[in-house]
């Protein structure tokens, strides 16, 4: 006991110097920790090519406003020209009109105008019955219907043909004004309803104020102030009724704001049946209106057998055609102008100045005419029509004439005047005031017609008042409730496997793009869309000494993770800012591999799932079905299942679920997707504004070096300038790529979609439909559910494209076969898919069966074509062509049925040099026989120039993609390659079904790579490993030992449960954790019930396939089997095709068609023809209207993709500044604590490291 209290001191003292020494170590290498992001002399930095879309390029801006400027032109020259159009044909049908011979023939040509929109109105609702499904009214809406349309059609035929015929061009300009005074009226009830009488009552009520004003002046001005005839007094009161008739047209907009529920059901009914309806309306228009001008002509005492056709009165023709076409493309053009965006400077302001515009139109001429004055004349008699008037004049003067047959001009009344003059300008602020609404309407960045307009069609007559006032009126209420706006939850889904640096980066800067584009650290700032970012890293692991590693590819991740992190928490590096520490993030033991788990900078969340092939089944459609259920089913559906147990109510409970399944969506990623923010919004954009869009993609762009993938460049342009845009046109989308395509919730979850896209293969036929292409059938699942398939070309991403020939050939192996599989499905049931979805009708589906036939008969026209060369060059027999022509690649079809793989490739890389050199030899020789031939009219030539125009027109049409014209030359030397010898391979090794792509072990990433990897710091000692295994709350069985393995995989030993397989070693998480020693990464756990979920999913969809040789060696033989099958079907009609054009070139000129030859100057040659058997004939033609068909869809969906584009960079601009402006409010104090925090943090290092030298 002395011995231990004398030892006591010294002891002491020891632990004292140690607990000292411990604890400047520990303060030096905090110190250090800290200050390597303050070293003044390592600043230097080596960035990733990272390109921000935040504000758009001057290019951008110009574009807008040139758009808007040419739209706004558009649609007031489109306006004036018909409502001139429309008011001479009313002053032609006066009787005092000596322009035109028969008065008749003007009232019929009124007649016309009328009822042109309910005709147009009558084939696009007859068109959509007939290929679309649609519901029928009930007795009420269609008698409520066919009354309402009744009264319009007389009050417009009473006005336009009996009663404005009587009156001044002043009167008419300005008394279609009035027509808005229903309108008018139903704003006030509609506002004393809703209570704010006081502040947005009064503009209405000023309306209704100012037009009856305009009807009493008028009135007194006609009947008071001049001795007017009866016939007149009787039309001006005609008028009064026909406006009032006429303003209950829009009475649909209005009705949902009563409260009366008999309105209210006639409205919703109307919506459901709207086709039908339609219809009713159209006829009624059309029958009411040709019985006023039936009638009216023998009661006014003229003769129908006076008046001539339309065709033989040229003017009265003209007159009606110019105002039918401008009518019909300036309600387009204002549709387009809502849809970008340009609702006030091309739709509202042009509109109101229309009427002032017609009236210069008309009465400024006057001003330079030249009249015979005679003496103490007046204007008005000095106008008399002359035999050399121009027609110009002669018009002009019949429209002055109806102002100086009024008593007021003539004798110059000044009151008459005045009220004249009063009641015009009264008629116009009415119709201002009861459509000031839509000055201040706002709209989504995209709206649908039918949500911008309550009716589909506008009126002939009345131009400008029927599109001001059937544009959606939005009550305003006295307490403005503010509806939040559904947020939009993206789930970003990438799918890796081994992937290299620069592919890893690429996507990885895609996904910090986007993370800093909505920050949701701001929500007040971002509200509208959330986004989450999920990588599945298949096959991460591999076998160590110590355990399970993560393998070199996941690794490179973590460094490119950890690189593109760097770079993007500092936004303006500079040497005096203190660059800040990364935090910790975490890395989590799944029952799938492991887990890192990442917060971004800007406070989004990015989830790596590193999947073990041991413990999951591997392959992308697996990685998709993880993430589907682990999004849609344990994110989301777990969520509302735990309120149904808490007690939430079960009708309410549905509603939200299913709203917010439809609010969410999951954009599906390859591994080396590159993309822009813009292009994620684009997509949703189309997914927001159309609920029955189940998907949506974008332009893929291939990437990388070499010719091959210039090739690939071209053949994608082509592919979505033409193919993707008929599709989108004509019906829908067959196809949305896998590298970049994005997914609704609600649809994917839908019966038989998510559910039987689990299906594991146990067929030939499901191997080659489901694992090949597993985006394409995925598509077709959604296409037979009844969901559409959109494209939208401005949305933009870029992925790498094969630069090997071998890993070309393997790539379209795959996607060949299954593209045939899942188009024959989908064909197959067309009947039943067409009753489902209303975007796949029956002409739809022909025009993909003729595109089917002419992709299975691409080998023999390609053997014909060469046929075709070898006639030009050599000037050989035509049957000996053909037969030299088929002999080469019947001989590769024995051969790739007898050598392996590998050997076919080589030999179709030969094969495809040779036919290069025959490609360029013809396009030589087809350019001098047209040299020769004095003349291009020639079949070879015409396809030859027609083709070339159709391509660069296209390209033309997009500008941003024209250089890729440059590999057009390119595409055209490997079309024997592409089309014929790459067929035969696809089939003949359809039983193949391994990926093909990708499937090497090299190194994984640049030298660069390497030489960073030398720097990393390796541990000092070494850890024991850690048990990992998770509790699982059950008792289960012993473990047992199995084989598992994948038909192209070597079977491995690995440990199982019934309940749930993990690593059992924690050594993966130590070795991460030291190869990312600059990101901490801290270890969690999963909750027990995800726990439970991943096991769960694995045994029932996700387990590793076992070993079974005998079905292995079934399956094969299946293949086998199924490959003979389709390769004697798809060559037996390429055979039969050939034949065919033997025999009848064997027969010679008993059955061909002559073609008479055509010299370039125009000249017909007598005794020269050019000579096409029917066949080819037909084949010609039918390839020149597909290509005709798809070059017209592309043109409208240009269209429309430059209105999307526009109003894109629009309100996305203006929203971001915005938003932009909220986020700097927001972060400017904590960014000023931030850096006081710096600055306090770097003086801490400073200190510390002077106090604390002698330790280091």
């Amino acid at each position: 006991m002395i011995t231990i209290l004398l030892l006591l001191p010294s002891l002491l003292q020891s632990l004292w110097f140690r607990l000292l020494i411990t604890t400047k170590v520990g303060i030096t290498m905090e110190k250090e920790q800290k200050s390597k992001f303050r070293r003044p002399w390592d600043t230097f930095r080596k960035v990733p090519v990272i390109q921000d879309e935040q504000k758009p390029k001057a290019p951008i801006q110009f574009l807008k406003w040139f758009t808007c400027i040419i739209v706004t032109l558009l649609v007031f020259a489109l306006a004036l020209l018909s409502k001139t159009s429309f008011l001479l044909l009313i002053t032609f049908g006066n009787k005092t009109a000596t322009f035109v011979e028969h008065n008749v023939t003007a009232l019929l040509g009124i007649g016309f105008v009328l009822v042109f929109p309910n005709v147009l109105l009558l084939i696009k609702s007859m068109w959509k019955i007939l290929f679309k499904s649609t519901a029928m009214p009930t007795k009420n809406t269609v008698l409520w219907v066919l009354g309402i349309e009744f009264l319009v059609a007389f009050g417009a035929a009473v006005l336009t043909i009996v009663a404005m015929p009587h009156f001044d061009i002043v009167s008419n300009v300005m008394i279609l004004n009035s027509v808005s005074i229903l309108s008018a009226v139903f704003q006030v009830v509609a506002q004393c309803f809703y209570g704010d009488m006081k502040r947005f009552i009064i503009i209405p009520v000023c309306s209704i104020v100012l037009i009856i004003l305009g009807y009493i002046l008028f009135a007194i001005s006609y009947v008071i102030s001049e001795a007017s005839s009866p016939q007149v007094k009787i039309s001006v009161g005609l008028a009064f009724v026909g406006t009032i008739f006429v303003s209950l047209n829009w009475w649909e907009n209005y009705s949902s704001l009563f409260r009366a529920q008999f309105l209210k059901d006639i409205t919703r009914d109307i919506e459901k049946s709207r086709n039908v309806v339609s219809i009713y309306s159209s006829l009624i228009r059309i029958l009411v209106t040709a019985a006023v001008l039936g009638a009216y002509v023998p009661l006014s005492g003229q003769d129908w057998k006076s008046s001539l056709f339309l065709f033989q009165t040229p003017t009265v023709g003209l007159l009606v055609a110019s105002q039918i076409v401008s009518s019909a493309m300036c309600h387009w053009f204002v549709v387009v102008a809502c849809k970008m965006h340009f609702l006030r400077r091309s739709f509202v302001m042009p509109m109101y100045l229309l009427s002032f515009a017609v009236l210069i139109v008309f009465l400024v001429p006057v001003q330079f005419m030249p009249l015979q004055s005679k003496p103490n004349s007046t204007y008005c008699e000095n106008i008399q029509q002359n035999s050399n008037d121009k027609w110009v004049d002669m018009m002009i003067k019949d429209v002055v004439r109806t102002v100086c047959t009024r008593d007021i001009v003539v004798n110059m009344r000044k009151e008459g005047l005045v009220f004249m003059g009063i009641s015009s300008l009264s008629w116009w602020m009415g119709l201002i005031l009861s459509t000031i609404y839509v000055w201040y309407l706002k709209i989504q960045r995209i709206e649908r017609t039918k949500d911008l307009f309550v009716r589909r069609m506008y009126e002939g007559a009345f131009l400008e008042h029927s599109m001001l006032l059937n544009t959606r009126f939005v009550i305003r209420k006295r307490i403005k409730e503010k509806r939040q706006q559904e947020t939009i939850k993206v789930f970003l889904c990438a799918t890796m496997w081994h992937e290299t640096y620069d592919e890893m980066m690429s996507i990885i800067i895609s996904m910090f793009r986007i993370d800093k584009y909505r920050p949701k650290a701001n929500k007040n700032a971002h509200s509208d869309v959330e986004f989450e970012f999920h990588i599945y890293f298949d096959d991460a692991f591999k076998d160590n000494d110590n355990g399970r590693h993560a393998n070199e590819y996941a690794e490179t991740l973590v460094e490119v993770l950890t690189e593109v992190y760097t770079n993007f928490i500092v936004e303006n590096p500079s040497i005096f800012k203190q660059t800040p520490p990364l935090l910790s993030q975490e890395i989590i033991n799944t029952p799938y591999g492991g887990r890192l788990e990442y917060t971004l900078p800007k406070g989004n969340v990015l989830m790596v799932h590193f999947k073990d092939k041991q413990l999951i089944r591997h392959k992308k459609r697996w990685s998709q079905i993880m993430y589907l259920y682990y999004i849609l089913g344990w994110r989301l559906n777990r969520k509302y299942f735990k309120m149904f147990e808490e007690g939430a109510e079960l009708t309410s409970l549905k509603d939200v679920q299913k709203r917010e399944a439809h609010n969410t969506y999951i954009l599906a990623l390859d591994g080396d997707t590159d993309f822009q923010p813009s292009a994620v919004m684009l997509l949703i954009d189309r997914l927001k504004l159309y609920p029955e869009v189940g998907a949506a993609c974008g332009r893929i762009h291939p990437t990388g070096p070499g010719p091959m993938v210039w090739y690939q460049k071209f053949e994608y342009a082509v592919g979505h300038w033409l193919q993707k845009s008929a599709e989108h046109v004509l019906g829908c989308v067959l196809c949305s790529p896998g590298c970049f395509s994005l997914f609704r919730g609600s649809a994917l979850i839908d019966d038989n979609v998510m559910k039987r896209y689990t299906t594991k293969a146990t067929e030939a036929s499901h191997h080659v439909q489901y694992d090949q292409g597993e985006d394409r059938w995925l598509c077709t699942l959604l296409l037979q559910q009844g969901w559409r398939v959109e494209y939208n070309a401005a949305s933009d991403a870029y992925t790498n494209a094969p630069q090997e020939f071998k890993e070309f050939y393997n790539q379209r192996r795959r996607w060949g076969p299954s593209t045939m599989a899942n188009t024959i499905d989908l064909l197959g049931s067309g009947g039943l898919t067409s009753e489902r979805n209303s975007s796949i009708s029956k002409p739809y589906i022909l025009y993909q069966i003729i595109s089917m036939a002419a992709s299975i008969l691409g080998p023999a026209t390609i053997c014909l074509m060469i046929a075709g060369s070898l006639m030009f060059i050599f000037k050989i027999n035509a049957n000996v062509a053909l037969f030299l022509a088929v002999v080469p690649p019947a001989a590769y079809l024995i051969l790739c049925l007898k050598l392996k793989s590998d050997t076919q490739i080589t030999i179709a890389a030969v094969m495809s040099v040779i036919y290069a050199f025959l490609m360029a030899g013809t396009l030589i020789s087809i350019i001098g026989d047209l040299v020769v031939q004095d003349t291009f009219m020639t079949p070879s030539g015409l396809i030859l120039i027609g083709m070339v125009l159709l391509y660069l027109l296209t390209a033309a049409l997009h500008p941003k993609e024209f250089s890729l014209v440059i590999y057009g030359l390119l595409y055209f030397l490997c079309i024997p390659s592409a089309y014929l010898l790459l067929a035969i391979y696809s089939i003949v090794n359809m039983n193949n079904v391994s990926w093909g792509t990708r499937e090497t072990g090299g190194q994984a990433k640049t030298a660069a790579v390497g030489a960073i990897k030398k720097h990393i710091l390796q541990a000092a000692c070494c850890k024991c490993p850690c048990l990992g295994s998770y509790e699982v709350m059950k008792e289960t069985p012993a473990a047992e030992t199995i084989t598992v393995t994948e038909t192209t995989q070597a079977p491995l030993e690995i440990e199982s449960s019934p309940g749930c397989s993990q690593n059992s070693y924690q050594s993966w998480i130590e070795h991460l954790q030291m190869k990312s020693n600059e990101f901490p990464l801290e270890e969690s756990t999963l909750s027990m019930d995800e726990i439970n979920f991943w096991c769960g999913l694995q045994k029932k969809y996700l387990e590793p396939l076992k070993e079974n040789k005998a079905e292995q060696e079934k399956i094969a033989n299946d293949l086998r089997v199924l490959r003979n099958r389709v390769t004697f079907v798809f060559f037996f009609c390429n055979a039969l095709w050939l034949v065919t054009t033997f025999i009848l070139q064997a027969i010679g000129d008993t059955v061909s068609i002559k073609i008479p030859k055509v010299y370039s100057n125009g000249t017909h040659s007598t005794t020269e023809t050019f000579s096409l058997d029917p066949i080819a004939l037909m084949f010609l033609l039918g390839f020149t209207l597909l290509l005709l068909i798809q070059f017209f869809a592309m043109l409208y969906h240009r269209i429309y993709t430059l209105i999307h584009f526009v109003a894109y960079a629009d309100t996305e601009t203006r929203a971001f500044k915005k938003k932009s402006q909220v986020a700097s409010v927001l972060d400017s104090d904590h960014q000023h604590e931030n850096d006081e925090t710096d600055t306090a943090l770097y003086t801490q290092n400073t200190s510390a490291q002077e106090g604390t030298g002698m330790f280091v």
